[in-house]
């Protein structure tokens, strides 16, 4: 079966304390298990993962399942199997699609937008569509479209140039993936992610996660222990709480957060006239800093120069 596993950053998990290595593609067994107690543990929900691992220290994975399963239940998807195999690995981005496809493929196509399980479409420009049930699907697919999911566990998306999606309810997932989109998760364990040029993403709830790829992207994350992510040309990230991390990885990227935060900024070789050409950027220096008011200023961007953090507008 089909799963989702967080791991800590080296790809490490500490069940019983105990310290377990995994790898990509390698592929493990014990003789049996129990979930919460013994064997090897994913989520069918991606955003389960957050519970337990959470997006500003650790990284994701797709996982196969097999052998003897166990299942915690009581609404949560963490199932316990004998066998795993370690598959590719996930970005917010990436965890935010596979939360929508694996809600939207649960939606009971009979109930209506304000029910449990419901889904709501709009295809065409400047549709509006909404989900406010339980675990409810909420997709705008045309040009300028709003797409909003309120329910707990719910998914957002908005496709089009211009779009904007919200998932307000806990766990929910909210998408952004054409030019100029919005995308916002307010929801405790939320993944938000923007991943068009000029897009928007913004995660305010606990552990949640927002990530914007896209050249010029903002990406924000205001929730305590929230993740920020900024990976395209000239994006800016922050961290508006003080256990938040806030990364600007593309070319010129920027960084900034209030006092207790981090802020990691990567500095790259590169044409000016071929920014958009990712491929032609060389990695040149890295560096994470602690926002203490004094080195690194609050509520200031940073940009990496030369290895020197360097304040920007």
């Amino acid at each position: 079966m089909k799963a989702f596993k967080g791991f800590n950053q080296d790809m490490t998990c500490t069940p019983n304390g105990t310290k377990f290595q995994y790898e990509e593609g390698k592929e493990y067994e014990m003789d049996s298990a129990e979930c919460c107690d013994h064997g090897f543990h994913a989520c069918e929900y991606p955003l389960d993962c957050l519970d337990y691992y959470s997006p500003n220290s650790s990284v994701y994975r797709e996982v196969e399942l097999d052998g003897k399963i166990s299942r915690k239940g009581d609404g949560d998807t963490k199932v316990a199997a004998s066998k795993i195999k370690i598959g590719v690995s996930l970005n917010i981005a990436g965890l935010v699609k596979a939360a929508i496809e694996y809600t939207t493929a649960r939606i009971d196509k009979t109930k209506k937008s304000d029910e449990d399980y419901g889904a709501s479409s709009a295809t065409g420009d400047y549709g509006a569509s909404s989900a406010t049930g339980y675990k409810g699907a909420s997709s705008a697919t045309g040009n300028c479209g709003a797409s909003s999911a309120t329910g707990y566990k719910g998914a957002s998306s908005a496709t089009g140039d211009y779009g904007a999606s919200s998932a307000t309810g806990d766990y929910g997932a909210s998408s952004a993936t054409g030019d100029y989109g919005a995308s916002s998760a307010t929801g405790d364990y939320g993944a938000s992610s923007a991943t068009g040029d000029y897009g928007a993403s913004s995660a305010t709830g606990y552990k949640g996660a927002s990530s914007a790829t896209g050249d010029y992207g903002a990406s924000s994350a205001t929730g305590n222990c929230g993740a920020s992510s900024a990976t395209g040309y000239k994006g800016a990230s922050e961290a508006l709480d003080k256990d938040a991390v806030a990364v600007a990885w593309g070319y010129k990227g920027k960084a900034r957060g209030v006092l207790g935060s981090y802020i990691v900024l990567a500095e790259w070789n590169g044409d000016e006239d071929e920014y958009f050409r990712p491929d032609s950027w060389e990695l040149k220096d890295a560096k994470i800093a602690r926002v203490d008011g004094e080195v690194i200023k609050e509520n200031v961007y940073y940009t990496l120069i030369n290895g020197e953090f360097t304040e920007v507008d």
